[in-house]
């Protein structure tokens, strides 16, 4: 597909996307329109070569991949690995608070948030809810308000005349998210209830538990004066969960390729569907067979994780090293860290040059400051648990983990280019 049909579908994927359980049905429901078939984890499968796959665990975490024609022992897998969750707040299990006749929801930070940017935006509330059907079941489905329920006011400059100076944020005091002002602090199962009841879950006896985010409403946009930039929250990284989907769905039927989306990357991975857990490894596992196939397939195998680059801020280029400066729209950026933060190496990475050479992609280096920490990504973790020579990839980003982030509008569309040859690499 060409960028303008690419980057709209990008733009609806993202909306569409609120929360991690969101991301993986959306992706699911894209691989089921293409003829991959579902995979239950407790059940035997029966694999055909040719055919598509894909499991679920938690809801939140996906595994998809192609059974090839060939031997897998003899040609291993091409894999992409990406995550679905990113920074956000997530709401308490006791949440409700009405003070000053305010109802307000206590919300915990999941992840590294940049927190400042959430002040003073439409919020809307996502996530999956649990509960006991009247005929005595339990059953999970997922909400989405779809508009703004909320928002977190800022306090006004009169009354904090250094706010521009230092204004700090205390995730417990300053974050309570304001939703209404009843007369007397709701029931707040009784209003997910509701919002059930309004999205068709209509056999609700009791809400019994949830796993609920705030996100912001104001959706995706191409931005800049010749439309430069998609601007959007969750760009890290359902840019990239989004960008390895395509790639998979182009990939040839008679290669073993496979996508990974994981939950639990902004907090470590260490989950039973994080990068860290055993989801992927017990996949391959079951596809390869025996032991012997699975350290086979393995040492014929290469992992490009894709996760959001740094890109050089105008205003803040001292914080790059000067080398190493990664520009949006001048395409993906592969990282580097000499402590393994990243898994990168030079074979990995003379790999993925060639490949853009070949689809004529244009391609950049990141290192962080040497005076500096460096983040991570599910590549090491996903490159030491399975002993798969392993890739970091990624696109420029701007303001990444806060509530709204920055990338460039021909970046995804050719980095999807270059992982479908990668995949189609024989």
């Amino acid at each position: 597909m060409d960028k303008q049909q690419f980057n709209t579908q990008l733009m609806a994927f993202l909306d569409a996307s609120p929360t991690p359980f969101h991301a993986a049905e959306n992706m699911a429901s894209a691989l089921r329109d293409a003829g991959f078939s579902e995979l239950n984890e407790r059940d035997d499968w029966a694999l055909q070569p040719g055919k598509g796959y894909y499991t679920l665990r938690n809801g939140s975490s996906i595994v998809a991949f192609r059974v090839g024609e060939g031997d897998v022992a003899e040609s291993g897998w091409k894999m992409v690995g990406a995550h679905t969750d990113s920074p956000c707040l997530k709401v308490k299990p006791n949440p409700v608070l009405h003070k000053k006749g305010y109802f307000q929801l206590a919300v915990d930070v999941y992840g590294g948030a940049l927190l400042n940017p959430w002040f003073d935006r439409d919020l809307g509330l996502a996530g999956r809810v649990s509960y006991r059907t009247i005929d005595g079941h339990l059953r999970s489905a997922l909400i989405d308000t779809q508009r703004a329920i909320g928002c977190i006011p800022s306090l006004a400059i009169h009354l904090d005349r250094e706010a521009n100076n230092s204004r700090s944020v205390n995730p417990q005091t300053d974050l309570p998210v304001l939703i209404s002002q009843p007369a007397q602090a709701p029931d707040f199962k009784a209003l997910l209830k509701r919002f059930l009841a309004e999205q068709g879950s209509d056999d609700v006896d009791v809400v019994l538990d949830y796993e609920l985010s705030f996100y912001d409403v104001q959706g995706a946009a191409l931005i800049g004066l010749d439309n430069e930039f998609i601007a959007s929250a969750r760009l890290d990284n359902l840019l990239s969960s989004f960008v390895g989907l395509q790639a998979l769905l182009a990939a040839p039927a008679d290669q073993h390729s496979v996508l990974v989306s994981n939950d639990h990357e902004e907090v470590g991975s260490m989950s039973s569907s994080g990068a860290q857990g055993p989801m992927l490894e017990s996949t391959l596992r079951r596809i390869a067979g025996d032991e012997t196939r699975w350290q086979r397939a393995i040492a014929h195998s290469l992992m490009i994780s894709a996760d959001n680059a740094h890109g050089v801020h105008p205003n803040f280029s001292d914080r790059h090293d000067a080398n190493h400066g990664p520009l949006l729209n001048r395409g993906a950026v592969i990282k580097i860290n000499v402590n393994q933060r990243y898994a990168t190496n030079s074979e990995t990475s003379a790999m993925f040059r060639h490949l853009c050479e070949q689809c004529k992609q244009p391609v950049q280096s990141f290192v962080v400051r040497s005076d500096m920490a460096c983040g991570s990504t599910i590549g090491p973790i996903t490159s030491s648990t399975l002993g798969v020579a392993t890739l970091d990839i990624g696109v420029p980003t701007f303001a990444m983990h806060s509530i709204r982030e920055l990338a460039g509008s021909e970046d995804a569309a050719g980095l999807s280019e270059v992982l479908a040859a990668f995949y189609a690499r024989r």
